[in-house]
């Protein structure tokens, strides 16, 4: 089921002095839509795929992006995360509810950050009951999800910018390059198996059209703090033809 909620509580990394700073480096309000945590796909009523994602960059990206005082969508999967303070949250589960969230909020937005984990599969044909072991073996067909990034970049209007996220564990840079190419983003963060869960990351950026450049190691807070002006630069450049 789809829950929308808006926070109005203070965000515990940052105090008043910090928010009025961030407000303060802002030239021109943005409409921020953020895609957050993963998402679960039902075997039967108790069991699902998913994966290890726990938001925390996509929810500091959006606390962030709300403190510089922009107009922030944040769609989340499964999590346990507080609404950043000044952030319109919708809750979803499934890769299709967040598609169906998406594509509304996509509609009026400018930017696009989709840092959420989409499960890549899901079962065929969900059990309406929940499964007994047996002493057989039980053979589970799964069925592509939909492309969450792929559907929003191609329904993307003149003006939208698109920023992608990879988490690859082999040939990082060519994997995430070929995604940027493929989906038609504008810009893609790759990321590692060991930023699943953890407070402190390590990212790399690429730009369309542009080269590799690595972002220095730190909590996903000081990441979202270091990215989100390049995003909106990218996004203001998309605006005005720019881009």
């Amino acid at each position: 089921m789809t829950r929308f909620t808006r926070s109005a509580r203070a965000s515990s990394r940052s105090g008043p002095s910090e928010q009025r700073a961030g407000r303060s480096a802002d030239r021109s309000r943005l409409r921020i839509l953020i895609t957050a945590g993963p998402t679960r796909e039902y075997i039967d009523p108790v069991r699902f795929l998913s994966n290890d994602s726990s938001g925390k960059m996509g929810f500091a990206l959006a606390a962030r992006a709300a403190q510089r005082g922009h107009s922030v969508s944040l769609i989340a999967g499964p999590v346990a995360l507080a609404t950043p303070e000044g952030v319109q949250r919708v809750d979803v589960t499934s890769a299709a509810e967040m598609l169906r969230a998406a594509r509304r909020a996509w509609k009026d937005a400018d930017l696009l950050i989709m840092a959420a984990a989409v499960a890549d599969y899901a079962p065929v044909a969900p059990a309406r009951f929940k499964l007994k072991k047996s002493a057989h073996s039980r053979v589970l067909r799964l069925a592509p999800t939909v492309d969450v990034l792929a559907d929003l970049s191609g329904r993307r209007r003149v003006g939208q910018c698109v920023i992608g996220f990879a988490l690859e564990d082999r040939a990082g840079r060519m994997n995430a390059a070929e995604k940027l190419q493929r989906k038609g983003l504008d810009a893609i963060v790759l990321n590692r198996p060991t930023a699943i869960g953890a407070d402190v990351s390590r990212v790399e950026l690429l730009v369309r059209g542009g080269r590799w450049q690595a972002v220095p190691a730190g909590e996903k807070p000081a990441l979202a703090e270091r990215l989100l002006p390049i995003f909106e630069r990218l996004a203001r450049g998309a605006s005005t033809g720019r881009a």
